[in-house]
């Protein structure tokens, strides 16, 4: 799928938290957006995502070169960030069971597959919120990456990650990155640096 900004800005209340975004995200590749705490990062990718309604342009997603409807193209994309909530009243087997309910696994993965990826050792029956805050990136990377979508938006994809959680991350992404449209948000170089296009989201600050 290609995303296609077509000068689209959001506003909140007198703020514009970005102006004028032109761009076109070509399936494939792996874009980084890049720029201040603050500065409208995640706003982009929200945007990006069709998750927020631009206050001005428009968004186009565009697959075999049809335009698809934004309320269609939620079944062609993954979102992962430390804002997006899990139920954690679930156990770990039942929210991946649930997750598959309405998006499958890349590469017909089950979810048994998923358990061994993750490898939380006593894990599967326990309830999400018991987990660490950790464990819960690592879950909300696990359903990103191995989701079977082809546009793929991590925010801050390494946050609450100790170093072996940064390892195991950059090992999800060389196993289930390639072929697909990547948007990373982030100050940290590490969270990127597999990304061939940069964003810098300071220079949609003006108008």
């Amino acid at each position: 799928m290609r995303i296609e900004a077509q000068g689209i800005a959001k506003r909140y209340r007198r703020e514009w938290i970005v102006r004028n975004v032109q761009l076109e995200l070509q399936p494939g590749n792996a874009y980084a957006v890049t720029g201040p705490n603050g500065a409208g990062k995640s706003t982009l990718l929200r945007l990006l995502s069709g998750h927020l309604t631009p206050s001005k342009g428009s968004l186009v997603f565009w697959e075999d070169e049809k335009a698809v409807p934004i309320g269609e193209a939620y079944r062609q994309l993954s979102y992962a960030a430390p804002y997006v909530e899990l139920i954690e009243e679930l156990t770990l087997r039942e929210a991946l069971r649930f997750h598959t309910q309405f998006q499958p696994f890349v590469h017909s993965l089950q979810a048994g597959d998923l358990l061994d990826l993750l490898a939380f050792p006593r894990a599967e029956n326990k309830q999400i919120r018991h987990f660490s805050s950790g464990m819960k990136q690592r879950l909300k990377l696990a359903l990103a990456l191995c989701s079977d979508t082809s546009v793929v938006l991590l925010d801050e994809p390494t946050t609450n990650l100790d170093r072996q959680g940064v390892d195991w991350y950059l090992r999800l992404i060389e196993r289930f990155g390639a072929g697909r449209l990547l948007i990373v948000a982030s100050n940290v170089e590490e969270d990127y640096g597999f990304c061939q296009h940069h964003i810098d989201i300071m220079q949609y600050k003006r108008g």
